[in-house]
């Protein structure tokens, strides 16, 4: 990993002179490495020309035009640490005039009389040479003992290429009787005679030969792309590729090998730094005059990138989290400003509002598409100002301007090469990524500033969702002049259970009146309310999904926002809190609706497939969303006081992953219909879930209200669940009150302390007031060995289960916590909880060994608790390491050669 950082040096005055020799050194460099100095050649019957032989104009964009120049070693301690390497940047512009002055004399020439002009010597034995000290390069004698890193420039392949070491044992003269490796093809091209395939005669063929490093084209080394091609599970290690070449076809380069390193970064760093800068672009161009909002560059870019670019990142999480603000920011706007519209009226208009067509027209108005980055990098055709790609792709797109207008003719539905570019820089794009990037926008602004920001984006782009105070107030006096006649002071019982005392009680009576009422001549009903507290228990529910799942891929987030914010979820949550006796209606009809729902909600507790057979009351469902409407309107838009009272009601689901359970899901069709299975390994049994419905995603929903039932059930019928306690009190006391917690609190049988040498002693506990396993079938979990490893039994509670197996453990950062995740995952055991500590010294600590070794004043050690089904929690402790992640791995590699130890785990086969 590179952590790259840009800091201002203030301003830098560069006279004509240093302008055009920085100018040339970098069209020397980048197409050096990623282009081509020359072209043509004998065999193509094309003329060999250097590229920078003439006018190099073409080669920049007024457009376009930055300078990367190379700094010297880094001295903080002097008083303008930044200077530019202007003696290594003259060395190139005097490569590029040495070229310019031969290469026009064709290769043969490039040594003798137009070449190396100080070369006196005529011996062409090795021995006489190494004597010497010196090495003859085209353009100069270097002396042997400074070669090491030196870059080179091969006159004949116009290659860039840095000296590993001087073959003494080898030259031009040398007969070359064996197979060469593949690796070392070049070497061959040199013959025993004077003369190499290239027709460059050799001066002083006696000279040792250099083992030189070639250079390669860039790589993309960012997000999920680069990750990938580094992954040492995957991908082979491949040998360096080196060659070998008589020093006299070589014009050295007055830089060393680090220079290089760096270029090959450079691609990819300014890539991410060209996307940050038009993010802040945008940002600017949002903000307008509001110096208030400080949003970061990092925020904005994570809006704008689609999952098309293969990063670490993209836009569908704060997607996810935008198109709620932007829902109740719109409704509640327009409950505020039509008092008298009805909710039908109220739905319409915040439908047109938020419509991805309406967010595409928005957002297309802002040139939204302009900034958007909607697929991958390729570094293959990044250049940088003053390099010629040799990656060309001509426009075909038929647009004549830079940008592609917003007309019918650009405008198709065939299927295109979505986010591509070509050279004139037009690209296509769906229109629901705009509509997407609008959304995620608006969730960057919430997230980093709050829904003042959120509204100040949505303004900006012309959204109509101001929240005034004096309508809110307003909205407050008009109940408050509602006369109500409350029924035995239920609206303080009502109150009582909400935990909530309303200021308005007109508010309150209104969201419980329900539209049968206005028979008897009631003027209002909840409908208004109902149309603004689904928008409210939306956004709170999906803000909460947001932060407290930031490991969840976007998909799994918004089925569980699904599951919760659905009336039959609130319908249920209504008869659980006892809300549904307050609901004021005259419907015969739902009175016996409501309850035999009751009765069978009641009656689930002991049999989960009693609650399938009926759907909740929908006015049951709509008093609980009227309610959080009614509680948002009375706190004046206090958000945080309608999460408080509403929190309670959220779905069970979330109690399963709160304490780190993995949900497996089963999806078969049969015939039109689609069965759900959802299964959840607890400690001593898996509850398991059925749903059986025309679509799956109605299936699933059914599969886990039985599923969230029987969990529910199983909560309540266990009088103790030991870990629970022993985790919440271990993570309320601390590391260092570990050993201090009694067998009775932890409810144990054996517990080993952990020792302070950085070796793991487990500790064990279980808990003997479980409930029995629903049947020994559902409570074991089978394997399929891999590798041919035969599989092991161990302990009567898996019988007849196999040992899963891994191959190795992978040492990279982050991958033993993602082999450890994956393996709970697969048997389902209980997300492993980990418990950092850190030590501060003020002298440096040393870590690693060999090119992995790093200094720090911090380290961090980390214990981690993995729970298992039937058998108990094992706690390890890991080695000490610069950061709190790598303590994390350190520890989880720990814990899986302790499951080994025990005989959970199999690493390799034997």
């Amino acid at each position: 990993m590179v952590k790259s950082s840009v800091s201002s040096c203030g301003k830098m005055h560069l006279s004509a002179k240093e302008v055009m020799q920085a100018k040339c050194f970098q069209e020397f460099f980048f197409n050096g490495l990623f282009g081509r100095l020359f072209s043509g050649s004998e065999s193509e019957g094309t003329k060999r020309e250097f590229l920078l032989q003439t006018e190099t104009k073409s080669l920049w964009s007024s457009s376009y035009m930055y300078l990367l120049l190379p700094i010297e070693t880094l001295d903080t301690s002097n008083t303008n640490p930044w200077r530019v390497n202007w003696t290594g940047i003259s060395s190139c512009a005097k490569v590029v005039e040495f070229l310019k002055k031969n290469s026009s004399l064709g290769p043969e020439h490039l040594n003798g009389d137009q070449g190396n002009l100080s070369l006196s010597m005529t011996g062409s034995s090795m021995t006489e040479y190494m004597a010497s000290d010196l090495i003859h390069f085209a353009n100069t004698s270097i002396d042997v003992h400074n070669l090491q890193d030196l870059l080179v420039l091969a006159t004949h392949t116009g290659r860039i290429y840095s000296i590993v070491e001087v073959v003494s044992s080898e030259s031009a003269e040398s007969p070359f009787e064996e197979t060469v490796d593949a690796a070392s093809l070049e070497h061959s091209y040199m013959s025993t005679s004077k003369q190499s395939r290239y027709g460059i005669v050799l001066v002083y063929p006696g000279q040792p030969l250099l083992r030189l490093k070639q250079s390669h084209n860039p790589h993309n080394l960012l997000g999920a792309e680069g990750a990938a091609s580094k992954d040492g599970r995957s991908a082979e290690i491949k040998p360096q590729a080196h060659v070998h070449m008589p020093p006299e076809v070589l014009v050295s380069i007055d830089f060393r090998v680090d220079v290089l390193r760096s270029f090959y970064l450079l691609p990819s760093l300014m890539y991410r730094l060209e996307s940050l800068m038009l993010a802040s672009q945008l940002r600017e161009e949002i903000n307008g005059k509001s110096s208030n909002i400080k949003i970061s560059s990092s925020l904005i870019l994570e809006a704008l990138t689609t999952l098309r670019c293969c990063e670490n990142f993209s836009l569908e999480r704060l997607e996810f989290l935008g198109d709620s603000v932007l829902k109740y920011a719109v409704s509640s706007h327009l409950f505020l400003k039509y008092p008298e519209k009805h909710e039908g009226q109220l739905t319409a208009r915040r439908t047109r509002a938020i419509c991805n067509a309406n967010l595409h027209k928005l957002g297309t108005e802002r040139n939204i598409q302009g900034y958007i980055l909607d697929g991958a990098f390729e570094p293959r055709r990044w250049a940088a100002p003053g390099q010629h790609s040799r990656f060309p792709d001509p426009c075909k797109c038929g647009v004549d301007t830079l940008e592609v207008p917003l007309d019918s003719r650009f405008q198709t539905k065939a299927p295109v090469k979505v986010g591509k570019f070509c050279d004139r820089g037009h690209r296509w794009m769906n229109s629901k990524t705009i509509a997407d990037c609008v959304e995620a926008l608006i969730g960057a602004y919430y997230v980093g500033e709050g829904l003042f920001a959120a509204l100040h984006v949505m303004k900006w782009l012309g959204i109509d969702s101001e929240l005034e105070l004096s309508l809110t107030i307003e909205a407050i006096t008009r109940a408050s002049l509602r006369s109500y006649n409350p029924k035995n002071d239920q609206i303080a019982a009502l109150e009582s259970k909400l935990s909530y005392k309303f200021s308005v009680k007109g508010l309150l009576q209104e969201a419980i009146t329900h539209a049968s009422q206005q028979k008897l001549g009631v003027s209002y009903c909840y409908q208004r309310l109902e149309f603004l507290g689904d928008a409210v228990l939306d956004v709170l529910i999906t803000r909460h999904f947001y932060h407290s799942h930031t490991d969840v891929d976007p998909g799994e987030l918004t089925d569980l926002r699904s599951a919760a914010v659905s009336n039959e979820s609130f319908a249920r949550a209504a008869v659980r809190r006892n809300l549904h006796p307050h609901l004021q209606h005259c419907s015969g009809l739902l009175v016996s609706h409501i309850t035999e729902y009751e009765k069978l909600c009641t009656e689930s507790l002991n049999n989960t497939s009693l609650l399938e057979e009926i759907k909740g009351p929908k006015a049951l469902g709509d008093m609980v969303e009227s309610i959080a409407g009614a509680i948002l309107i009375d706190s004046k838009l206090d958000l945080d006081e309608v999460w408080r009272v509403f929190k309670p009601l959220l779905s069970p689901i979330e109690r399963c992953d709160s304490l780190g359970y993995f949900v497996k899901e089963t999806i078969t069709k049969e015939d039109a219909m689609v069965n759900a299975e959802l299964s959840l390994q607890l400690e001593d049994v898996i509850l398991v879930g059925k749903g059986h419905e025309r679509k799956a995603k109605a299936a699933k929903q059914r599969a886990a209200r039985q599923l969230l039932k029987k969990f529910e059930g199983y909560l309540q019928r266990s009088r103790d669940i030991s870990y629970v306690q022993f985790d919440s009190k271990r993570r309320k006391l601390g590391r260092e009150h570990l050993d201090d917690l009694s067998s009775k609190d932890m409810d144990i049988d054996t517990c080993s302390k952990l020792t302070d040498d950085g070796s793991s002693k487990p500790i064990i506990h279980t808990n003997e007031n479980m409930t029995q396993m629903l049947s020994s079938a559902e409570s074991r979990v089978d394997f399929t060995p891999a590798n041919g490893c035969s599989n092991e039994v161990f302990g009567d509670n898996i019988e007849n289960s196999g040992v899963p197996v891994i191959d190795s453990i992978n040492t990279r950062k982050g991958e033993p916590r993602k082999m450890l995740y994956e393996l709970c995952q697969k048997l389902q055991w209980r997300r492993p909880e980990f418990t950092p500590t850190e030590d501060k010294s003020r002298t440096p600590i040393e870590f690693g060994e060999g090119s992995e070794k790093r200094q720090g004043f911090s380290s961090f050690v980390s214990d981690i608790s993995l729970q298992i089904p039937n058998f108990g929690t094992i706690v390890c402790r890991g080695e000490p390491r610069a950061d709190k992640n790598s303590s994390f791995d350190s520890a989880v590699v720990a814990m899986l050669y302790e499951l080994e130890r025990r005989g959970r785990l199999t690493i390799g086969c034997s």
